[in-house]
């Protein structure tokens, strides 16, 4: 049985290091898991009840609720934005919250990582998209995370999926959550 994971990147910028390290992760699938890395998220309007109405959702958001339905876990990758998790995904983790406490996101696997430019890594926006998933109704794998510092220099000249040292870890929370997810979805 294949686990399918989606994977939701929260920067757009076509060069971006967490696009990189979500790549990077589909490539270091184990054998059993399929990632699956969502295209879109930008043209997802922001989230609005009033547009949120069965049979007229938005047709991005739709997409977005159609592949995380099909998903037996989620892999996020988060960079930070001010101190916090950019908008982007924060507004793909509110569509996926609905409807409430039945949203495509509800009662499966979460786990979040990422790289950033500080010294932290983005650890404080990868916590803020933890909260916001768990509130969301998903199951935020808390101990399986992998935040790396120093994006801009680290990734400079290498992708991450060159450098060994991110490749081994990035390996292993795909590993931890592929397990999870498969639990999930055998139950």
């Amino acid at each position: 049985m294949s686990v399918r994971i989606l994977a939701l990147v929260g920067s757009l910028r076509a060069g971006s290091h967490n696009r990189q390290l979500a790549e990077a992760a589909v490539k270091l699938a184990p054998e059993g898991a399929d990632i699956h890395l969502f295209e879109g998220l930008a043209e997802i309007p922001f989230y609005n009840e009033d547009i949120d109405v069965e049979g007229s959702v938005p047709a991005p958001a739709a997409k977005l609720r159609e592949a995380a339905q099909a998903a037996d876990g989620f892999l996020l990758f988060s960079p930070e934005y001010n101190g916090t998790i950019p908008a982007v995904l924060k507004n793909a983790i509110d569509w996926l919250s609905r409807p409430y406490g039945a949203g495509a996101i509800t009662d499966k696997p979460v786990a979040v990582v990422g790289t950033a430019f500080g010294q932290y890594g983005g650890v404080w926006a990868q916590d803020e998209a933890r909260k916001a998933a768990g509130i969301a109704g998903g199951k935020v794998l808390e101990d399986v995370k992998l935040s790396i510092p120093g994006s801009v220099t680290r990734f400079a000249e290498t992708h991450p999926a060159d450098d060994a040292e991110v490749a081994a870890d990035l390996a292993e929370v795909v590993a931890r959550l592929h397990v999870y997810a498969g639990e999930t979805a055998a139950a």
